[in-house]
């Protein structure tokens, strides 16, 4: 199925992209290459946690990159999916613990 909303990325985009702003794309690349290295976490973890950070802000390229790179370096189909609901829950934490602000203003309207 196509998403007409995402275009699928081409090599020439790639080019048109690092034609007009090369020493920013080339220092991109250089620290995507930098982060996503073997270090204190293995590269499939990274990758795990790319795919779950991918779900988050709703990236369809990233998604699909990401998933194929975790599935690459081993990744199971079943700790994929667990990294999404990691992601889900997070998400979804993130909306419980602001509610306390809510509360808050709610308090302080009863002052007023």
């Amino acid at each position: 199925m196509t998403d007409l909303r995402f275009p699928k990325p081409t090599r020439e985009m790639a080019e048109h992209r690092h034609a007009l702003a090369p020493a920013a794309e080339d220092a991109f690349r250089a620290f995507s290459k930098a982060v996503f290295a073997e270090g204190a976490l293995d590269t499939r973890t990274k990758q795990l946690i790319a795919v779950a950070v991918a779900h988050v802000t709703q990236c369809p390229w990233c998604i699909e990159g990401h998933v194929k790179a975790a599935r690459r370096e081993g990744a199971s189909p079943e700790a994929i999916m667990e990294a999404i609901w990691v992601a889900a829950e997070m998400r979804a934490g993130a909306s419980y613990a602001h509610s306390i602000k809510t509360i808050e203003l709610l308090e302080e309207s009863k002052k007023t």
